[in-house]
């Protein structure tokens, strides 16, 4: 599950550059993996604020982000969906949303409101349901040097459509 989730990083994320940001903390190895085989409620809860404070107590330097991989009962979209918004509250009730934001990816993402063909979604799709932890601060000081934040999307969204459909389904056969 981490090889395959560190080739899509390779291939497609710092291959396509779809994130400017992710190549020095991937090639300098600051990027923590975590699986969660939770199939309970309590389980993916207790799984979720470890690997927040785990986030929270390592130096930056150490580990710069996570990736919670979840094994198992979010395949379906909407489930994992709903995981991303109770995670998303319990970041609130702790008052950690200054200093952790969360980004979603999923083998059959969509964005809502965009045709279900539209290879945009391929720039949010990975191979498993996976839960992207940020730290705030390191996203300010990146942002800052960034004229438009949301030209990344924009340029993401022109790779993909450059590159083709076969191509973009060849780097990411789950997302089919």
């Amino acid at each position: 599950m981490v090889e395959i989730t560190r080739r899509w990083l390779d291939q497609m994320v710092v291959g396509l550059n779809l994130c400017p940001f992710s190549s020095s903390v991937i090639v300098r190895n600051q990027v923590f993996y975590a699986v969660c085989d939770a199939t309970t409620d309590a389980e993916l809860q207790q799984f979720y604020l470890t690997e927040l404070q785990r986030l929270l107590e390592t130096n930056e330097n150490d580990v710069a982000t996570s990736l919670l991989m979840f094994t198992q009962g979010l395949e379906e979209f909407g489930d994992f969906l709903d995981v991303l918004d109770w995670f998303q509250q319990l970041l609130e009730q702790a008052e950690l949303t200054e200093h952790v934001q969360l980004a979603s990816f999923h083998p059959q993402y969509q964005f809502e409101g965009v045709a279900a063909d539209d290879l945009s979604h391929f720039t949010n799709r990975s191979p498993y349901p996976t839960i992207h932890l940020l730290r705030q601060d390191q996203m300010t000081k990146v942002l800052a040097h960034v004229s438009d934040p949301e030209k990344i999307y924009l340029d993401n969204i022109k790779a993909l459509n450059k590159l083709g459909r076969r191509e973009v389904e060849a780097l990411c056969p789950w997302g089919k």
